[in-house]
């Protein structure tokens, strides 16, 4: 068997192209079987018709409702709240279609008008005008004065049930008020009782003066804990002669800067200065009298002296610092105690007072929720102002009339849905349809390349059969097919050479292999071949119709060894072309052609021919070409397009793989010119004669 080509990825291009082949499929579908369109319409537009006439008369009555939908709420202050509903419409359509609406209309036709006779009706049909609330009622019925009497009981009965629904909603909306009233008043009576218990038992006034002062209070100790903690610090800190002079009134000098300070400081820093003054003395007389001088001796004894008395004074002053340090920290801890105990007070005014002022503002939201609530049921008891929507009836239900338009549009409709039918039924009939039309249904279906498309010639001579291509002939699309079936056969061999010796063949009758073999015999000789084509149908071979030859004798008598072969063939008009027809009728070809006298004709006239076409019988039809294909070089396999069933093509090309026969490709045969997909007709004026305008 031939070795398949990979499937090439599927893109935009190929399902374009798969898409145009569907569409044509269907056309040709629609143009075989157009006759059923009409007859599935009529059939419809029938069926429809009769049960029109059979069905008991039809009157319609109409009626229209308009709601205004929203809610209005009379406030306290006088004011109005509105809010719209989005989803209100398709509510109050299926309430106008409840069992309740519909039973209580029947009831109310019933009393007001106890002679009409109830009568079967079509279920009530309810449309809401576009941007507007109006509803459009229409019921239809077989008696018209009860169709008018239902539609407009729906109505009524609709308003009733609202008005009913309106009252039960306002009673629901009291006693859900007054429900909620009188919690209130016991939540308020259990908030005064409490207020009242912590009065009892808290002076508000006092806890009001006693928060205040101990705040003040509080302020002021741990402002002095800060002055103290001050002074601490920079006693620690700053040396005996610093803190003196700290202590010391800064901006006075002499006495006045020692009044500030204790005795014992005070005479420090005058044994301190007065040492400074005999030292200066004693430098001053050190430059004109010598250390031994009198003088001199006296003034050294008396800072000796002074410095002892300092030395004294000193100590004096450091005992006092560190007795002021140890008095300020008894001090500060003292401080610490008082700040603590009165902080704790002050929280406890605080939280007291807090929860005061959390009592009374629960007693006020409770009082003024109360007020509100109150006011709401005062105006709802006074005017029921809780309407969700006012109902109101726009026109009402007009006289029933026979319903025209119902029968027009049924009718409409059955039409549609015959057409729909008929369409359907065309796309099921191409599904079923394993007929190959198109190039891409050959791609689809099978691996074999495509060697050629012949378009569809309708044009046939006075024999019923299709004129042989020649130079001059004005078929361009039609010859052109066939050189280019030569083409893909030169190409396809070694060296770009033919195979000697071709078998052309197809699955079915009638699928235009003889015509094809004899196009092809032409164009291989024109291009300067000698050819020879042999009818190699022994049974109902029609070659020599189309070279307008004798049936007889032929390749018959020459394998039967009656007629050499060579004085059995005939020459055409073509030059380098012989054909050899099939002669007289064999009853049994198989057998010819497995008889050694067939190996010898073949081996003849390929020595005798550069290209030898054998025309075959069709696979399906006879074992003939399943016989002689596996003696020749290669085989050209016909296919007609809308004509061909794949499934026997498959099979047909099967049976020549298991034979063993060397399948070169496919010839598509009877191609329609208006085909997407073929090409040659395109270009049908670039054979025209019409020389272009400028």
């Amino acid at each position: 068997m031939n070795d398949a080509p990979a499937p090439a990825p599927e893109n935009r291009s190929i399902r374009t192209a798969r898409f145009a082949n569907h569409w044509h499929r269907f056309k040709n579908q629609l143009r075989r079987r157009w006759w059923l369109l009409p007859l599935l319409v009529f059939f419809a537009l029938g069926i429809q018709a009769w049960r029109l006439w059979s069905a008991p008369p039809a009157y319609t009555s109409y009626g229209k409702m308009i709601v205004n939908f929203k809610v209005t709420t009379q406030t306290g202050a006088g004011t109005t709240f509105t809010e719209e509903w989005s989803q209100f419409l398709g509510t109050q359509v299926m309430l106008m279609k409840s069992g309740t609406v519909l039973n209580r209309a029947v009831q109310r036709v019933r009393d007001l008008k106890p002679d009409l006779k109830p009568t079967p009706l079509q279920p009530i049909q309810i449309n809401v005008l576009p941007k507007t609330t109006i509803f459009l009622l229409q019921l239809t019925g077989e008696e018209p004065e009860y169709t008018t009497a239902y539609l407009q009981a729906v109505m009524d009965e609709y308003i009733a049930l609202k008005d009913e629904m309106l009252v039960t909603a306002s009673g629901k909306t009291l006693a859900g008020i007054m429900s909620e009233l009188s919690r209130l008043e016991k939540d308020l009576k259990r908030g005064e009782d409490e207020l009242l218990a912590f009065q009892s038992s808290n002076s508000v006034v006092f806890l009001q003066e006693q928060g205040n002062s101990a705040a003040v209070y509080l302020d002021k100790l741990n402002r002095q804990l800060a002055s103290l903690q001050s002074e601490l610090q920079l006693l620690n800190s700053l040396t005996l002669d610093q803190n003196l002079e700290r202590q010391a009134r800064p901006g006075d000098s002499g006495a006045d800067a020692l009044a500030g300070l204790t005795a014992a400081d005070a005479n420090y820093f005058k044994i301190r200065q007065e040492i400074l003054l005999l030292k200066a003395r004693q430098q001053e007389l050190a430059e004109f009298l010598r250390p031994r001088h009198p003088k001199m001796e006296k003034l050294a004894q008396e800072i000796a002296e002074k410095e002892r008395l300092l030395g004294i004074y000193r100590e004096q002053s450091q005992e006092q610092i560190q007795n002021r340090t140890e008095a300020i920290g008894i001090q500060i801890e003292a401080l610490r105690k008082d700040i603590a105990e009165w902080e704790g007070r002050t929280l406890d005014s605080s939280r007291k007072m807090a929860e005061y002022q959390k009592i009374k503002a629960n007693n006020a939201r409770l009082q003024s929720l109360y007020d509100r609530l109150q006011a709401t049921m005062q105006t709802l008891s006074t005017d029921k102002d809780i309407r969700p929507e006012t109902v109101t009836v726009l026109e009402r239900a007009s006289t029933a009339l026979p319903d025209t338009d119902d029968a027009v549009r049924s009718l409409l409709i059955a039409a549609g849905l015959g057409l729909l039918a008929a369409l359907g039924l065309l796309l099921l009939l191409d599904r079923f349809d394993d007929r190959v039309t198109s190039f891409t249904d050959l791609q689809d279906i099978f691996d074999e390349p495509v060697l050629c498309q012949v378009p569809r010639e309708i044009v046939l001579n006075e024999n019923g059969k299709l004129d042989l291509i020649h130079p001059q002939d004005d078929r361009h699309a039609f010859a052109e097919s066939y050189r280019n079936l030569r083409s893909s056969l030169l190409y396809m061999g070694e060296g770009n050479k033919l195979p000697k010796l071709l078998v052309v063949t197809s699955s079915i009758p009638g699928e235009g292999k003889s015509v094809t073999a004899a196009n092809l015999g032409i164009t291989l000789a024109e291009a300067g071949g000698k050819v020879l084509i042999v009818d190699a149908d022994l049974r109902k071979g029609t070659l020599h119709e189309y070279f307008k030859f004798p049936a007889g004798p032929g390749l018959t008598e020459a394998l039967s060894a009656e007629t050499p072969w060579p004085q059995l063939v005939r020459a055409t008009t073509t030059p380098g072309l012989n054909v050899l027809t099939r002669g007289r009728t064999a009853r049994n070809p198989s057998e010819l052609f497995l008889s050694p006298l067939t190996k010898q004709f073949l081996a003849e006239v390929t020595a005798a021919y550069d290209i030898v076409l054998l025309d075959s019988a069709p696979v399906m039809a006879a074992d003939d070409v399943a016989t002689l294909a596996p003696q020749t070089e290669g085989a050209v396999f016909v296919i007609r397009a809308n004509y061909t069933s794949a499934r026997i093509a498959r099979a047909a090309l099967d049976l020549l793989y298991q034979r063993r026969v060397n399948v070169l490709g496919l010839a598509l045969n009877a191609v329609a010119a208006d085909s997407s997909e073929y090409y040659y007709y395109k270009y049908k004026s670039y054979y025209s004669d019409t020389p272009k305008r400028a």
